[in-house]
């Protein structure tokens, strides 16, 4: 077969909108090369092998895997970063908290940021990215998960970044910062999405937050004050129908300044606040 053939032939095979661009994706894995090269090599005969492997992928995608699983990477921040099914796919959507923080974290001057619940690192390495003189820590509860993160730190060259292991503030020790982020789970248990698309192959941990999604942010706003700098920023991501939850245990804790920042779609998708100066 050749290349624009099985592009097709995959294409067919899945649902959805994004079947065309999912199978793209998983040809250029199969074959080594990226999307781009495809373009310009339909009419390439492809050996044997790599079609029964592309029908593998195909196969398990059409089953429900998500395809970051299956490649082994995704995109964020411009970032190419690892991922295993210990860590949550990074999406689009956490860049507004990169974006977040980088309006309250000044430039060139030497900072302390924490990351809490790194996963694949995405979050702390595109602030680290962006501010080169930060010293940022990366934490999670999960060793598996910090494995990943650090693995993609030291491939992309990363030295301003450390990792402790640790849940939520405990990893955080005695340490002050000038931002703490977070992407923390902020389902609730009985949220259905969790039983569609790629949430069903995700890591439950890094999904589900008690009976109202709100257990870690409400542990995370109570314990930041301690870790945090006068002035100091806590950000973080929650779900679209949360904000004002958010901003009220933001308020409850003491934090000052308190907002709420939309996404494209203008859903309320990120809160944050100040520590109150002592």
């Amino acid at each position: 077969m050749r290349v624009g053939e099985l592009a097709a032939e995959a294409a067919a095979a899945l649902a959805g909108d994004d079947a065309p661009r999912e199978a793209e994706i998983l040809l250029a894995h199969a074959l080594g090369r990226s999307r781009a090269w495809l373009y310009a090599h339909r009419d390439d005969a492809v050996a044997a092998a790599t079609v029964t492997r592309l029908r593998a992928l195909v196969a398990r995608r059409a089953a429900g895997e998500p395809v970051a699983y299956l490649t082994g990477q995704r995109e964020f921040w411009s970032l190419e970063l690892a991922v295993t099914p210990a860590v949550l796919i990074p999406r689009a959507e956490t860049e507004l908290l990169v974006e977040c923080a980088l309006q309250h974290i000044p430039q060139g001057v030497k900072v302390d940021i924490a990351d809490l619940g790194t996963g694949s690192g995405a979050v702390a390495l595109a602030l680290a990215r962006e501010r080169p003189q930060a010293r940022v820590l990366a934490t999670d509860a999960s060793a598996a998960a910090l494995a990943v993160a650090r693995a993609n730190a030291a491939r992309l060259g990363f030295g301003n970044v450390a990792f402790a292991r640790g849940a939520w503030c405990a990893a955080l020790g005695r340490r002050r910062f000038d931002a703490i982020v977070a992407n923390p789970p902020y389902l609730a248990a009985d949220d259905p999405h969790l039983a569609q698309g790629d949430l069903r192959f995700e890591p439950r941990s890094a999904l589900v937050a008690g009976g109202d999604g709100l257990d870690a942010i409400r542990t995370i706003a109570r314990a930041a004050p301690a870790h945090l700098k006068a002035g100091g920023w806590l950000l973080l991501e929650h779900g679209a129908d949360q904000g004002r939850d958010v901003r009220a245990v933001l308020q409850q804790n003491g934090f000052v300044e308190v907002f709420t920042a939309r996404d494209l779609e203008r859903r309320e998708r990120v809160s944050g606040g100040a520590c109150r100066a002592v």
